[in-house]
């Protein structure tokens, strides 16, 4: 993933990457939590992709206390979030930050669509071996505190996908 697809994309360097988070990482502040250097660069949506949320291997999540973010392939569905630019040297803290190690979620490669209607191609996770559960109440909470990243559907890109948060 040496450019992550995005040679053409203004703002982008050498050592540089794009990633689409669509949970808690909607927060900048959970995000510079271990991955300083995350810039915003723009809301996105990530077609034929749906938001759940769910429990690795079926086990509640210490931290979260319930069921955290996932996405999964589904015609026809969307995803909203938020699309970062970071430094190329806050890839392990991302990928320990998203259980990569520990086989919780995988790193994919995603085109999502800018507002403006532009095709970028970002970094981002997808739990494995997951089961659904409903959404923890720090995600109500990053719901409610996202309000200021809207879609196209005027609402916050978690609120726009699950009935279930907020």
């Amino acid at each position: 993933m040496a450019n992550s697809g995005c040679k053409d994309v203004p703002g982008l360097d050498e050592e540089s990457f794009l990633y689409f988070a669509y949970g808690s990482n909607l927060l900048t502040e959970r995000i510079h939590l271990r991955n300083p250097s995350a810039a915003f660069f723009c809301v996105a949506r990530l077609q034929d992709f749906k938001l759940d949320f769910g429990n690795s291997q079926g086990k509640t999540s210490q931290t979260w206390h319930g069921g955290i973010a996932t996405i999964f392939q589904s015609p026809g569905d969307e995803v909203w979030g938020v699309v970062w630019k970071m430094n190329k040297s806050n890839l392990n803290s991302l990928d320990e930050q998203e259980g990569v190690k520990s086989g919780m979620y995988v790193v994919i490669e995603v085109k999502v669509a800018t507002q403006g209607g532009r095709e970028i191609t970002c970094r981002s996770y997808l739990m494995t071996n997951y089961e659904s559960a409903p959404p923890s109440p720090q995600y109500k909470k990053v719901e409610k505190e996202t309000s200021h990243c809207l879609s196209e559907s005027g609402k916050s890109p978690l609120q726009a996908q699950d009935k279930n948060v907020g």
